[in-house]
């Protein structure tokens, strides 16, 4: 019998039967975990995607029989936690998922274990107040309260509360509270009746669901949405009503919540479906392309992008939290950009990974953009010699990767190469060291 591999054929999803009494059995679910991460770890394939990965494969290479059976179980749940249910391992990069025998759904598995957890009464109240976005933003949102709230996140002795409180990193980005909610601004076209001109397969007109985000935290994107549809002639309504998605619950586990959220939203989204709002439109705009304009012209725009660029990549998680320094901004902006916006990219995502401290200076702008000066590097810092071998190596070792790292501008194949490293065992210590660097570093180059 000659057996596929899944990822030939497109995957099969099958539904998460999480109504059975079996699927909250902890002895079951331990023995499915034990099950698929015994085939994650014969194939690693997986592992520059998210944490829980590298983990799973220390947890197995440092225990006693360096196998999925000499790790105690109850660490099974760091992996678990550190899975965000992205599916990016079920979609692009695991060759045993459904159709192949083996029906490896490593996501499915994940979620399944956070309901157990959820069920078991092991959520900590901070996850349950974060997770009600929809009761937090109502708090929030209220006017008064909206502009202390907004005021408070942005001090650092309240900042220092959360993070005892709550554990919200000091340094994390926020985002503020709008008492004046995109449904208020878009009240107009809520409910609305209206006809479109339909065109290229569409109807012409187009249903918004705001989000919970969308409608308390950043209406003005919706605002712009709106404001291109109706350039473009094509007719905005609003839902009637709406509440959170419920994927904060779904990654919490809590299943029941994601099941009312689910009854709420679908009738009133498949009315408007019913009545002639297309459902299709939106994704249209993925088939539009819009080109960038040059750098040169947007000189003074570059250090805020940069920014903008430095906390995107922090909160996906690819980089350390770092700032820039005002000489290293203004360095970015009078820097001759001869790669226009995937140099600046670049070198935005190379100085985060090497800079020693927090603050991204000017000196470290101008030995990212001139590598080719071939400076030696200098003397190692003194402070090493101060410190307890095991300290001062790993120092010296996060000093010594984030060095070549900038050299090689990410590129983690010439790294290999670089440091005479086999490519897990480099993924490994770099994430050790806490520096995360994903493959897709390599298909750029």
């Amino acid at each position: 019998m000659v057996v596929k591999e899944g990822n030939l054929e497109a995957p099969t999803r099958h539904p998460l039967d999480w109504k059975n009494p079996d699927f909250y059995s902890e002895e079951s679910l331990f023995k499915e975990l034990e099950r698929v991460f015994d085939l994650c770890h014969g194939c690693r394939r997986c592992v520059s995607l998210c944490n829980s990965f590298p983990t799973l494969f220390d947890l197995v290479d440092e225990s006693s029989t360096m196998e999925v059976d000499g790790v105690d179980k109850k660490d099974f749940w760091k992996v678990v936690d550190h899975c965000y249910l992205c599916d990016l391992c079920y979609m692009t990069k695991c060759p045993y998922t459904p159709p192949h025998e083996w029906n490896l759904d490593f996501p499915h598995l994940m979620l399944r274990a956070k309901a157990v957890n959820f069920k078991q009464g092991n959520t900590r109240l901070r996850d349950k107040i974060l997770t009600s976005t929809d009761a937090v933003g109502s708090l929030a949102g209220i006017p008064v309260i909206a502009g202390i709230v907004n005021a408070a996140n942005k001090a650092k002795p309240t900042r220092k509360m959360l993070a005892s409180v709550l554990g919200v990193h000091p340094d994390a980005r926020l985002p503020e509270y709008h008492s004046k909610t995109l449904r208020s601004r878009l009240s107009n076209r809520v409910g609305k009746h209206a006809e479109g001109e339909a065109a290229g397969g569409t109807s012409g007109k187009v249903a918004l669901f705001a989000t919970c985000y969308g409608n308390r935290n950043e209406p003005i994107i919706g605002e712009d949405l709106v404001a291109v549809f109706e350039h473009n002639g094509i007719t905005v309504t609003m839902a009637e009503k709406e509440q959170c998605c419920g994927m904060p619950k779904l990654e919490l586990g809590d299943l029941q919540s994601v099941e009312k959220a689910k009854n709420a939203n679908i009738p009133v989204l498949a009315r408007l479906v019913d009545a002639g709002w297309d459902p299709l439109l939106v994704s249209r705009l993925g088939e539009v392309w819009v080109a960038l304009p040059q750098i040169s012209g947007h000189a003074d725009d570059v250090p805020e992008i940069a920014s903008l660029l430095l906390a995107h990549l922090s909160e996906r998680g690819e980089v350390p939290l770092r700032f820039f320094s005002s000489g290293a901004r203004n360095a970015l902006r009078l820097h001759h950009w001869q790669g226009e916006w995937a140099e600046l990219l670049t070198t935005v995502k190379n100085l985060a990974l090497s800079a020693l401290d927090e603050e991204i200076t000017a000196e470290d702008v101008e030995r990212i953009l001139q590598p080719e000066s071939g400076a030696a590097a200098g003397p190692l810092p003194s402070v090493f010699l101060d410190q307890p071998l095991r300290e001062a190596r790993e120092a010296f070792e996060r000093m010594y990767f984030e060095y070549h790292l900038a050299g090689e501008r990410g590129n983690m194949t010439r790294l290999a190469e670089k440091t005479g490293l086999e490519r897990t065992h480099l993924y490994r210590k770099l994430r050790q060291l806490g520096l995360n660097v994903g493959r897709r570093s390599d298909e750029r180059d």
